[in-house]
C-alpha cells in the first residue's frame, strides 16, 4: 500500500503576491522603454524644476537647513547606512537564532544591490545634469539605488519586526514608518538633483517587489500546488 504525502496549496494571498511582482517588473520593463523614447522628459524636468527655484534652477527651494536635511535623509538609503543596517539585524537574528530570517534579509539586501547595478550599467541613463547636483554620484541614473535599496531593506527589515509584534498598532507603526522612510528617501534624491523623478519610481517600484518576495520566502518553506 502506498501512502501519498499531503502537500501544502499556494494560498492565494501568494498568488496575489506573485502576480504583482510580475506586473512591477512589466511597468518598470515599460518605464524604461517609454524613457528610451523621451516620452517621460517633460513630467521629469517639469518634477525636478518644482524643487528648484525660479530664478536660479541650480538652488534648491527652501532654506538651506532643509537642504542639509535632504542629505541626512538621503544618507539613510546609502550603501554606508544600510550595509550596517543589514550587517547588524543578520548579527542580531542569528543571535535569536532566526537563521531563516537572518538569511532572506542577508540574501535580500544583497540581491537588491547586485540588481540597482547591473540594471544601471544595462541601461546608462544619463543623470540630470542641467542643475547643480548636492549629492556625490557614481554611477548611472535608472533606476535609483537608494530608492531601491531602501524598500528592499527597510520593508523587509519591517515585516520581520512585525512577525514578532502582537499588537496590531505597533506592526501598523512599523510599517507605516518604513513607507514614510522610503518615501522620503526618493523625494530626497530628486530634491538633489542627482536622480529623474522616473528614476526613483522605478526604484521604489524594484525595491518592492524584491521586498514583496523576501516576504514570500519568509512565508513559505515550501511551496507546492
Amino acid at each position: 500500500m502506498t501512502t501519498t504525502l499531503p502537500t501544502r496549496r499556494v494560498e492565494p494571498r501568494i498568488l496575489v503576491v506573485i502576480a504583482l511582482v510580475c506586473a512591477v517588473l512589466w511597468g518598470v520593463a515599460h518605464l524604461g522603454s517609454e524613457i528610451g523614447e523621451g516620452e517621460t522628459s517633460g513630467f521629469d524636468r517639469a518634477v525636478l524644476l518644482a524643487f528648484r527655484q525660479t530664478a536660479n534652477p541650480n538652488l534648491t527651494i527652501g532654506p538651506l537647513w532643509l537642504r542639509e536635511t535632504a542629505r541626512d535623509i538621503t544618507a539613510l538609503g546609502g550603501f554606508t547606512v544600510l550595509t550596517l543596517v543589514t550587517l547588524a539585524a543578520v548579527a542580531v537574528l542569528l543571535v535569536y537564532d532566526r537563521r531563516r530570517q537572518a538569511l532572506v534579509f542577508g540574501t535580500t539586501a544583497v540581491v537588491a544591490q547586485v540588481a540597482a547595478e547591473a540594471i544601471k550599467h544595462y541601461v546608462g541613463r544619463e543623470r540630470p545634469m542641467f542643475v547643480t547636483q548636492y549629492d556625490l554620484i557614481t554611477s548611472s541614473s535608472f533606476p535609483s539605488g537608494h530608492s531601491m535599496m531602501a524598500p528592499a531593506v527597510y520593508f523587509t527589515l519591517a515585516a520581520i519586526i512585525a512577525a514578532g509584534e502582537l499588537r496590531p498598532a505597533a506592526r501598523r507603526l512599523l510599517m507605516g514608518g518604513s513607507v514614510v522612510l522610503v518615501v522620503a528617501i526618493g523625494i530626497s534624491r530628486v530634491y538633489l538633483g542627482v536622480h529623474w523623478p522616473t528614476d526613483v519610481v522605478a526604484g521604489w517600484a524594484l525595491g518592492s517587489a524584491i521586498a514583496l518576495v523576501a516576504w514570500i520566502a519568509l512565508q513559505q518553506r515550501r511551496i507546492a500546488v
